[in-house]
């Protein structure tokens, strides 16, 4: 019964990505359609559902004893970091892929699998830690992550800290985030018109999403996804080593049951997908990193049921 309940909890995400898949092969999806839905996931949506979530969810209160909330993430995913670090020398990455394994090793995606996963398996009230992890894991990407990835690439050792990696951290869906933490902090609020709007606009960010993933499924060409050593590291990395330092420090920082839940599901995510345009903007190797995000992709599908059941002793 425990393996039912937790199967049927995923199959509604399941269904929403098979109808991407099949709406691709049909012909009414295409590389057009899946630019416009990143777009409007990333500027209109998400950001509208952070504002309608945090303002409907956050009070003064609740931010005052958010400490866990921001450190788990922050420490989790660096100490996956160093976690990277130390498996490229072990398995002998080679060198021009070195910075790409070590980012796909310690950033997931927190916001096209993420968000929508933690939505149809918790409800809105996963939301504002959604977005605690979602914060700590854009601020390390496009630093550490981007820095090691260039610098791997083409050998340049600039700052983590540029204008370019700056403005890919306050994206919108951050700056949504700021903004209605510090509407909390100054008592504020939106007319109701606005809510509303926001709450609309919010509900299009799981089904589109989730097409997405269905998308890109279709676009991948299984002939090209072989077994070595490198994916073995970043599927342990993924779904087992990173959920169990988010385990670990939650019981730590005695976290409640939900953020605990909330977190090693957003830990367990497959690869962020932004490290293969990222290594594909540095004339890298992106084959090699979007094969590892199309493999990550699918087999956390298989793991989340998994921690569905683990939960429940939990």
């Amino acid at each position: 019964m425990v393996v039912l309940n937790a199967v049927q909890s995923v199959l509604s995400i399941v269904l929403m990505i098979l109808l991407g898949y099949y709406l691709s092969h049909k012909g009414w999806f295409n590389e057009s359609t899946s630019v416009l839905f990143t777009r409007l996931v990333v500027n209109v949506s998400l950001p509208a559902m952070m504002v309608n979530n945090i303002l409907t969810t956050f009070d003064r209160e609740m931010l005052r004893n958010a400490g866990a909330a921001i450190l788990i993430p922050f420490v989790s995913i660096l100490a996956c970091f160093f976690a990277a670090l130390l498996t490229a020398k072990l398995i002998k990455v080679r060198p021009d892929r070195r910075g790409i394994f070590i980012t796909m090793f310690f950033s997931s995606n927190t916001i096209f699998m993420g968000m929508p996963v933690n939505l149809a398996l918790f409800g809105e009230k996963s939301v504002p830690y959604v977005l605690f992890y979602f914060a700590a894991s854009t601020t390390t990407f496009w630093t550490i992550g981007q820095y090691y990835i260039r610098s791997s690439i083409a050998g340049e050792k600039k700052g983590m800290l540029q204008l370019e990696s700056i403005k890919r951290i306050f994206s919108p869906p951050l700056l949504s985030f700021l903004f209605s933490l510090l509407l909390i902090l100054a008592g504020a609020s939106l007319p109701r018109f606005v809510m509303d709007t926001c709450k609309y606009l919010g509900n299009l960010t799981t089904p589109l999403s989730l097409m997405f993933i269905g998308m890109t499924f279709y676009s991948i060409n299984i002939k090209e996804i072989k077994i070595n050593r490198d994916m073995l590291a970043l599927v342990f990395g993924r779904f087992v080593l990173s959920p169990a330092i988010i385990y670990l420090l939650s019981g730590m920082f005695a976290a409640g049951t939900l953020m605990t839940q909330v977190f090693i599901i957003q830990a367990a995510m497959p690869i962020i997908t932004q490290s293969a345009i990222i290594t594909k903007a540095y004339k890298g190797d992106y084959q090699y990193a979007a094969v590892m995000v199309t493999v990550t992709t699918i087999i956390s599908m298989v793991f989340i049921p998994i921690y569905m059941v683990l939960f429940t002793f939990m």
